[in-house]
């Protein structure tokens, strides 16, 4: 999930948020502007629409709080962090590569839902503290709804099932137990499937059965059963790419072009001469200006193509995955998403030396399950 707006940068990790974020904040002020004035009566209309307005913020602040900590212990753990986005169903720490040790994995899983435990008890005692202090019933209405909806995502958090937290911490266990992390990725990621189905069945029921919420279940269930069946799809592809490097698949040189090239050049120049289907963009100073592919040149309209030039419509230099020749390729399978189509760079000595292709994984990983394995030593038959 990407940003659609980049916030600040806390602790050296990205924040952002999706546009989708709105409605997390929409629908928290429409239900608590409505539920105020049931528990705390005799307000203006307009004093519960700024009660329910801060109550949204600090909530969407709870969860940012949630996405930092698993990126702070992350980082300490020795796992990059490329950033977080808050969006429509939460939040999302996106991670570069994968904890080395099952208690790695338990330490960043774990510390999300106790960041929220512990967000619940400072609003609550906060809660507490205003009514002994007979402060205004709104204020604490307020905090009382901050501790509430923490319990809530601490609690739904440690559900033992991917790709929630709980799913994470269950993964750690088994793979502790059974010092094999792909078993344990697959028993995580199976009962994710399964509380994932479970939940898009009784948002079925619910909805059959006129009870509010079922929309919201089944959209979650299906996030859930979706992302648990990518996490396992991957964790078997990391598997197979176990001990190959990113310069063991790697397209070595890759053809570039210039970025002040017309389209409409690009495509009699070079596209039509060339098999390649991406091309790193150099200027004359040999700094990199973005990644064009021929998908994203298909987006430009055939009567723009004589006016538009290649760095415009490119990938732009910070959102291309970059990678090292001697870098394990599992690591940098996470990166490879995004704007570039599923490529990413390969520097050595900060000079491009390559580029890695979706095409590229499959065959290595083709050759695993033929029994071929590639590494530093060559194509070798198992």
């Amino acid at each position: 999930m990407k940003s659609t707006l980049k916030l600040t940068r806390l602790a050296g990790v990205d924040i952002g948020v999706h546009w989708s974020v709105l409605a997390i904040v929409v629908l928290v002020v429409a239900g608590l502007s409505a539920h105020f004035p049931q528990v705390v009566p005799g307000y203006p209309w307009g004093v519960y629409l700024l009660a329910a307005v801060l109550a949204a913020v600090l909530f969407v602040a709870s969860l940012l709080a949630h996405e930092m900590a698993h990126a702070i212990v992350a980082k300490r753990n020795g796992v990059e962090v490329e950033g977080i986005t808050l969006w429509l169903l939460g939040g999302v720490a996106r991670l570069r590569g994968e904890a080395a040790t099952p208690g790695a994995d338990f330490r960043i899983s774990a510390i999300g839902p106790a960041t929220s435990l512990l967000a619940a008890g400072v609003f609550g005692t906060a809660a507490r503290l205003a009514e002994l202090a007979d402060l205004n019933m709104l204020v604490v209405a307020v905090a009382g709804y901050l501790a509430a909806v923490n319990v809530l995502l601490a609690v739904f958090n440690m559900i033992p099932a991917a790709p929630l937290d709980g799913g994470r911490v269950l993964r750690a266990a088994v793979w502790a137990w059974r010092g094999d992390r792909l078993t344990a990725t697959v028993v995580a990621a199976r009962a994710g499937r399964i509380f994932g189905l479970t939940m898009i069945a009784l948002g079925l029921l619910r909805a059959i059965g006129g009870a509010g919420g079922g929309l919201w279940w089944i959209l979650l269930g299906l996030f859930i059963v979706t992302m648990a069946t990518a996490e396992e799809q991957s964790a078997r592809t990391s598997t197979a790419l176990a001990g190959i490097r990113v310069g063991d698949v790697m397209t070595e040189y890759p053809e570039t072009a210039d970025g002040d090239l017309t389209v409409t050049d690009f495509l009699r120049e070079v596209a039509l001469l060339r098999r390649h289907s991406a091309f790193p963009l150099i200027d004359r100073a040999g700094q990199l200006q973005g990644l064009v592919t021929l998908n994203r040149i298909r987006t430009v309209p055939a009567e723009r193509r004589a006016t538009t030039l290649l760095r415009e419509i490119a990938c732009p230099p910070d959102e291309v995955p970059r990678a090292q020749p001697d870098e394990p390729l599992s690591a940098l399978l996470p990166r490879l998403r995004g704007c570039t189509d599923g490529r990413a760079l390969v520097f050595r000595n900060g000079n491009l030396h390559g580029i890695v292709s979706p095409s590229d994984i499959s065959r290595a990983a083709a050759l695993h399950g033929l029994g071929v394995r590639i590494g530093a030593g060559g194509a070798k038959i198992a």
